[in-house]
C-alpha cells in the first residue's frame, strides 16, 4: 500500500534520505533538511539504523522527525529487529506513527554488520529470514492489541492506522525475498549500482511471490546513492568519501573497488533521465540516498521534481 503523495517522475513517487551516516552530523542539520524535505514535492522522508557507528539513533529520531514535519510520510529503511527487544520495538514505532499521525511507513531488515549485533549482544543465530517473520509477526500482534505479555494491560500505544505502519523487506537476496511475501507489504531495497536491470528482475520476483502467496500487489520501492555536480566539484570522488566512512567495516580496498560505479555521481539532467528509467519499471518510490549533508541537494532535486 502506498501511504503518501506520489511525486516526481510519470507517478513514481521520490524521497529522500536524511544524511544521518555522514561524519559530524549536527542536529541543526537533521532539522533543516527535515523542513525542506518536509516543504517540497518529497513522497518520503527516510533514514536507516546502524548501530556501531557515529550515526543518530533511528528511533530517536522518528520522534524529531515526526514533530518537526506536517506532510512528508516517514520510511525507516531500514530497522534490524534482532538489534532490539521486540515488544519495545512495537512500542517505539506504534508511538511514532501516531505522533506522525499515520505517516511511517517501516523497512525491516536482517542487516549485514556482526559488528552490529555484537554492539547489542545479540544473537547472530538469529540473523534468519525466518526470525525477521517471527519479529514482524510480533509486531502486528502488539499492535493489534494482543497482550503477548501477561501484563495487566497490553502493551500500547495503538498505532495511529488499524492494523500500524505498513512492513517493507529491505534484502537484495531472491530466496529471502520469497520467503518475505508471507509477511511482508512490499520491498524496501536497494540498488549499490543505481542498475535500472536489476533492479527490474528484482521486482518481477517480488511481484510473482506475492502473486504466489496470494497476496495483495507487493509495494515496490528501492534506493542508490547520489551526489550532484550543480553542488560538488567532484561528485564521483564525494560518493568515494561517503562510501569510506559508511563502509568503514569493509576492507577499503573492496570499497575502493566498488566506489568508480556505485550509485549516481552527475547532472540532475542525469539524474532525471535515470529516474525516468525506474518509472518505467514499476517502481512506486526511488528513495536518494545523499553523499554529503549539504541542503542545496534537496533544494535542487525538489525543483526538478516540481
Amino acid at each position: 500500500m502506498s501511504i503518501g503523495p506520489r511525486a516526481g517522475v510519470s507517478g513514481m513517487g521520490v524521497g529522500m534520505t536524511l544524511p544521518v551516516m555522514e561524519p559530524h552530523i549536527t542536529p541543526e542539520t537533521l532539522h533543516e533538511w527535515t523542513t525542506l524535505i518536509d516543504a517540497g514535492p518529497y513522497s518520503c522522508l527516510s533514514f536507516g539504523e546502524r548501530i556501531a557507528f557515529d550515526n543518530p539513533d533511528a528511533l530517536t529520531l522518528l520522534g524529531a522527525v515526526a514533530a518537526w514535519t506536517s506532510r512528508v510520510p516517514i520510511a525507516t529503511t531500514v530497522v534490524v529487529p534482532q538489534l532490539h527487544d521486540p515488544v519495545m520495538l512495537a512500542k517505539a514505532l506504534a508511538t511514532g506513527d501516531r505522533l506522525a499521525g499515520g505517516r511511517l511507513s517501516v523497512g525491516l531488515g536482517v542487516g549485514g554488520r556482526d559488528e552490529d549485533y555484537a554492539a547489542v549482544g545479540a544473537d547472530l543465530a538469529d540473523r534468519t529470514m525466518a526470525d525477521l517473520a517471527e519479529r514482524a509477526s510480533v509486531l502486528r500482534r502488539v499492535w493489534a492489541g494482543e497482550n503477548l505479555t501477561g501484563a495487566t494491560r497490553p502493551v500500547g500505544p495503538a498505532p495511529h492506522r488499524e492494523g500500524g505502519p505498513e512492513l517493507l523487506v529491505g534484502t537484495h537476496g531472491v530466496r529471502t525475498l520469497r520467503h518475505s511475501a508471507r509477511w511482508a507489504d512490499g520491498l524496501a531495497g536497494m540498488t549499490l549500482d543505481a542498475d535500472v536491470a536489476g533492479t527490474a528482475a528484482t521486482f518481477d520476483v517480488a511481484r510473482a511471490a506475492w502473486a504466489e502467496a496470494d497476496r495483495p500487489a507487493p509495494r515496490l520501492t528501492t534506493s542508490f546513492w547520489f551526489a550532484l555536480a550543480e553542488t560538488s566539484a567532484d561528485p564521483r570522488e564525494q560518493v568515494h568519501r561517503h562510501l569510506r566512512h559508511y563502509m568503514n567495516w569493509i576492507p577499503a580496498s573492496f570499497v575502493d573497488a566498488l566506489a568508480p560505479t556505485a550509485g549516481f555521481a552527475g547532472t540532475l539532467a542525469e539524474l532525471r533521465a535515470l529516474l525516468a528509467r525506474f518509472a518505467d519499471i514499476g517502481a512506486d518510490e526511488v528513495q536518494l540516498i545523499p553523499t554529503s549533508d549539504d541542503p542545496r541537494q534537496v533544494e535542487l532535486v525538489a525543483e526538478l521534481l516540481g
